[in-house]
């Protein structure tokens, strides 16, 4: 099965199935349609989407796109911008390249979003680009997972939308004291550190499991001895990351922090078949979380990100089930054989854990 379906969610892991989804929800917009990413592709792909979204701006619709300038500069220089605009789509480029301070321009718009006439939203961490096609790419393409959803949680994501695209960034969305999912992003200082935060409470809280799935593995040293601790007290704690990388130097600063979390017990999984990209983490069988954010420093410190977190049972099964399957394609890092590595590795995973926070 590549997608899951419960009374409020639905699960995506190809990306196939989950672009036909939102290019229809696109098609059948009646009112307005807020799109969010970091990479937007000059691509096959982001043709369907140019075409879509023009398509909706011109029966009437309020469409608006932000699009990260650094993650999607080739989809800058295409055609697609000015057919957009031709077409009455507002467009936003978050960042751009100019004469500004190095600070503010490393901080970068990472959310992956699409909300539909504030009905029905879609999140997590496919891009939109071929890369994530089968039909386009092939059986290479990236390994990925997003979550559809609707109701009171889609008008928050809209919300969260509305505070990026007017520069709103001290607003809070208020959500309901019993809701058993929220969303979490830190588009304001109040917020900033709020899924860290609730990520490792999680952990430390955790009993049976913490399985964890993540494309860039730089983790700062609360987060390594918060998931040291639980594996030493008995918890089951599994860190799926990927064999193949897009970027090398981040899989050296992965590499890094291998060797404490295996001598605290913690299992290390490297996903073999094709490029992992997902964003996933389970706690026992009540607590997980799927989103844009990486394990990494830039997710948790610098760049804007939004999470889905949930503790909707059919939910956690769903994704438990993904983690068991992506697991019978994925080595497990063996400690006695991980400490027998080469000099060359040990001087790469240095060069990469200096470097971390500005990969």
């Amino acid at each position: 099965m590549t997608q899951y379906v419960n009374e409020q969610f639905e699960l995506f892991r190809e990306g196939d199935d989950l672009y036909d989804d939102m290019l229809a929800a696109i098609r059948s917009a009646r009112d307005s349609v807020c799109l969010e990413s970091y990479i937007f592709g000059a691509d096959e792909l982001g043709d369907a989407f140019v075409e879509a979204l023009c398509d909706c701006a011109t029966r009437g619709c309020r469409v608006r796109v932000s699009i990260d300038a650094i993650g999607s500069l080739g989809f800058a220089v295409s055609d697609g911008p000015e057919q957009l605009l031709n077409a009455g789509v507002e467009l936003n480029w978050f960042n751009p390249p100019r004469f500004v301070s190095l600070q503010r321009l490393n901080r970068r718009n990472h959310r992956k979003l699409l909300v539909v006439d504030g009905e029905q939203a879609w999140l997590g961490g496919f891009n939109i680009h071929s890369e994530c096609s089968r039909r386009l790419h092939g059986d290479g393409r990236w390994r990925d997972t997003q979550v559809r959803f609707g109701g009171q949680l889609a008008r928050h994501a809209q919300q969260f939308f509305e505070n990026i695209w007017a520069g709103n960034r001290r607003q809070v969305v208020v959500e309901p004291e019993s809701s058993e999912s929220i969303i979490i992003s830190n588009h304001n200082w109040r917020q900033r550190h709020r899924y860290r935060r609730n990520l490792l409470n999680a952990v430390r809280q955790s009993q049976q499991r913490v399985w964890l799935t993540t494309p860039y593995f730089m983790p700062d040293r609360p987060t390594q001895l918060v998931m040291a601790a639980a594996a030493q007290r008995g918890v089951d704690v599994r860190l799926l990351v990927p064999y193949k990388t897009d970027r090398p130097m981040t899989q050296w600063a992965a590499r890094a922090a291998y060797a404490n979390l295996l001598a605290a017990g913690v299992r290390i999984f490297e996903y073999q078949p094709r490029l992992l990209h997902a964003k996933t983490a389970l706690v026992d069988e009540s607590w997980c979380t799927v989103g844009t954010a990486n394990l990494d420093y830039r997710s948790f410190y610098v760049n804007f990100e939004m999470n889905l977190v949930s503790a909707n049972f059919p939910l956690i099964k769903s994704l438990a089930d993904d983690f068991r399957q992506d697991l019978e394609d994925a080595e497990e890092i063996i400690e006695t054989r991980w400490s027998r590595r080469s000099i060359a590795m040990r001087v790469a995973e240095v060069i990469g854990w200096f470097a971390r926070r500005y990969l």
